[in-house]
């Protein structure tokens, strides 16, 4: 069990996360949860802004996994380019959209064991769709989640799996969506993983790694599916 001092600090940095962005959502643009599943699984190694700019095309064409699923890879891939690793993401996001035909009836299943048998589809995928396509609690760790877990002192772990499993046990799982929100948006606007505004940080009253000017050694940059 985590110590009193650290659901203290859990619960001072979930409070003030929400004084801070009370609007924080999903910055992915989608209107179903096939959608948001592709979206999220060409996030990876990408900004969600290049991914917005391509996802309307993309859905276009392939609005829904019966579509995707009958779709040249060449053709994905000429919409999906400015995404990077844009093979690997077209296989994986045609193969995921056949995979929901064949064994989901073309759904989106709301469940992490079926969401993460999915082709392209890890723990940070699945936990995205659950937690804003279907409001079901899921603890996302990327790469801005991690670094800040790490800066604030809530996990001392580099693993993204044993992030989640850390973070879980220190705040309500009614917050772990907005949580991920709210980390991502302070991780962009003010806990830069170079260079960090420590000056403009309002947490750096109780942050450890106030002054921090780099990611921990040995840690790299980690974004995990």
């Amino acid at each position: 069990m985590p110590s009193n001092a650290l659901l203290q600090r859990a619960e001072q940095v979930s409070t003030e996360l929400a004084r801070l962005y009370p609007d924080a959502h999903c910055a992915l643009t989608y209107q179903t949860p096939f959608q948001l599943l592709i979206a999220t699984i060409l996030s990876a190694q990408c900004t969600d802004k290049m991914v917005n700019k391509v996802t309307p095309i993309l859905f276009a064409t392939y609005p829904d996994a019966a579509a995707m699923a009958q779709a040249i890879q060449q053709d994905v891939e000429a919409i999906i380019q400015p995404t990077g690793f844009f093979r690997n993401k077209a296989s994986n996001i045609i193969a995921c959209a056949q995979a929901l035909m064949r064994d989901h009836a073309g759904q989106v299943p709301p469940s992490l064991d079926a969401l993460v048998q999915l082709p392209g589809v890890g723990r940070k995928t699945a936990n995205v769709v659950l937690g804003n396509a279907f409001d079901i609690p899921g603890m996302v760790v990327d790469t801005h989640i991690g670094r800040l877990s790490r800066r604030l002192g809530l996990t001392r772990q580099a693993d993204p799996v044993k992030v989640e499993a850390e973070l879980m046990k220190l705040f309500p799982a009614d917050q772990w969506t907005i949580l991920g929100h709210r980390l991502i948006f302070h991780g962009r606007q003010v806990c830069d993983a170079r260079k960090p505004r420590c000056e403009q940080c309002t947490m750096k009253a109780f942050c450890p790694k106030k002054g921090v000017s780099a990611q921990k050694p040995g840690i790299r940059r980690q974004e995990l599916a």
